[in-house]
């Protein structure tokens, strides 16, 4: 028996010797080449088949497929929409989905070649296999061009058209500062509560929130549960009904209400409620918001929390909010050897900064700041002796004789920090949500407000590292940096300088696709 050519192809048989002879061997009729008569397809070579012969010839070599700007997502026809990133295996199969004829080959292989971004062009190789005749198949590789065009999926139409929501929530805060607020929405951008929503406007005290469908709306309130001290109501309005078959179609309004209370305010709790939480003394500080307040005695380091039914069971106001802080400077200051946590009790005697100069009037008061202050230092914190506090927890407080001789003349909040740099030096930024603004345009002074507010808020998370680290802070776009010579993200002026700043391990890279509010 003779070997057999090794270099011909499987399909076409070649000669060979059998006990009972040769078989048929002709001649190719194009090239004249020999080949066996029993398997020849046309009385053509394998090679002359492959040129004469196209098995591609049924798929077309270009198609169209749709893309959504909004939401980046890509038709699956007729109807679905689905996510798909760039050359990847979803993207894959609905490309070869659009190829008519492609179901009557084999496909052996398929995969992308590059094109740039900005041509809107998506381009797939392809390895496919067919039957020519009886024992002979034919192998061949094609491109096959897509053009990317552009259609709004119904979900993002929905959005830019009235009076297609379903489901309303209305989140809330009512305080003259919106410390809280910003803090819940980072929060609601890290998690990506957000997603489902249709829209988001901007309006008095808060934002809202609309989806298409009820359950959507009922697990975003969820989620505001889950991170939130907070409070909902739910109400319904029916908007159309089918005498015929009893179908109702309702829209749904969820108001949820944020507590009333910001970090670092100071609060008079009610004498019962004070007692029922570890017999804490009534006034304080309010020294976290999360599921629960969390209020902080400075004079004994002793802690209370008071959860989200409790409150609004009960509900009771600030005495006075971070805009009413007063600069003191410490005079002296003892530590008394009682720590708890990052906090150290410690004896201090203040003087306003105002006063400095004019007279020599003095404060004597208990604070948890002994490890940060030291003589000389500057801190903020509420002036209580001689002002007037229209609340009737303080007025309690000032007519029992057992709080009043324990009310300090002076309560201090936080180490005052000189800010030597502007706000737009930061080498780090925060997400801020895409919303649409109110009706009505803020007026000067109200923008300034908030951008007053939003400036408390990031240096917050600056000389808190407990606050900060609940949140999504991501590296600042800047063209002449690199990071291996970022040591920290708070550029000082000279070595003195103790402003607080960010490492950059704590920094995500991530800064594709954010709306960044450069601040």
């Amino acid at each position: 028996m003779s070997a057999m050519d090794m270099d011909a192809p499987v399909s076409i048989a070649s000669q060979f010797r059998t006990s009972q002879g040769t078989n048929a061997t002709i001649l190719c009729c194009n090239c004249g080449a020999p080949i066996d008569g029993t398997t020849s397809a046309g009385a053509l070579c394998y090679d002359c088949v492959k040129l004469t012969v196209d098995v591609s010839g049924s798929i077309q070599r270009e198609a169209t497929i749709h893309f959504c700007r909004d939401c980046n997502r890509w038709l699956l026809p007729p109807s679905s929409w689905i996510v798909a990133a760039p050359e990847s295996r979803e993207l894959l199969a609905l490309c070869l989905k659009k190829l008519r004829g492609l179901h009557k080959v084999r496909i052996i292989d398929a995969s992308f070649i590059w094109t740039e971004e900005h041509s809107r062009r998506v381009k797939v190789k392809l390895t496919i296999q067919d039957s020519v005749s009886e024992g002979v198949i034919l192998q061949q590789t094609f491109e096959v061009e897509y053009v990317v065009a552009n259609q709004q999926c119904p979900d993002c139409a929905k959005s830019y058209t009235a009076n297609t929501w379903r489901a309303c929530v209305q989140v809330r805060q009512k305080v003259s500062h919106k410390r809280t607020f910003l803090y819940l929405e980072q929060l609601i951008l890290k998690h990506g509560a957000h997603r489902d929503t249709i829209n988001i406007k901007e309006v008095k005290d808060g934002l809202d929130f609309f989806f298409a469908h009820r359950n959507q709306a009922e697990k975003f309130v969820d989620f505001l549960h889950s991170v939130a001290p907070v409070q909902s109501k739910k109400s319904q309005e029916l908007i159309s009904m089918d005498i015929h078959t009893s179908t109702k179609s309702y829209k749904f309004s969820f108001s949820v209400s944020l507590v009333p209370i910001c970090k670092d305010d100071l609060v008079a709790i009610p004498i019962k409620l004070a007692k029922q939480a570890g017999n804490i003394f009534p006034l304080g500080l309010c020294y976290r918001i999360g599921t629960s307040l969390n209020i902080l005695d400075p004079s004994t380091l002793q802690t209370a929390e008071i959860s989200t039914p409790i409150y609004w069971r009960a509900p009771f106001t600030t005495l006075a909010d971070v805009q009413e802080l007063v600069e003191f400077v410490v005079m002296d200051i003892s530590s008394s050897g009682v720590q708890k946590g990052r906090w150290l009790l410690a004896e201090a005697t203040v003087a306003r900064a105002s006063d400095l100069g004019s007279n020599t009037k003095e404060y004597y008061t208990r604070t948890h700041l002994g490890n940060v202050l030291h003589v000389g230092d500057s801190a903020m914190g509420y002036m209580l002796t001689g002002t007037n506090f229209n609340s009737p927890q303080y007025e309690a407080l000032e007519e029992s004789n057992t709080y009043m001789s324990q009310i300090p003349d002076v309560m201090l909040v936080k180490k005052f920090y000189e800010r030597k740099k502007k706000s737009k030096n930061r080498s780090w930024r925060l997400k801020r949500m895409a919303r649409e603004e109110a009706d009505i345009l803020p007026k000067k002074s109200d923008q300034e407000k908030m951008d007053t507010d939003y400036e408390l808020f990031l240096r917050d998370l600056e000389e808190d590292t407990e606050l900060r680290s609940t949140l999504a802070l991501y590296k600042a776009q800047q063209k002449a940096k690199a990071d291996a010579d970022a040591m920290s993200v708070m550029e000082t002026d000279d070595g003195n300088d103790e402003t607080p700043g960010i490492d950059i391990s704590e920094l995500l890279d991530d800064m594709d696709d954010l709306d960044i509010q450069d601040d």
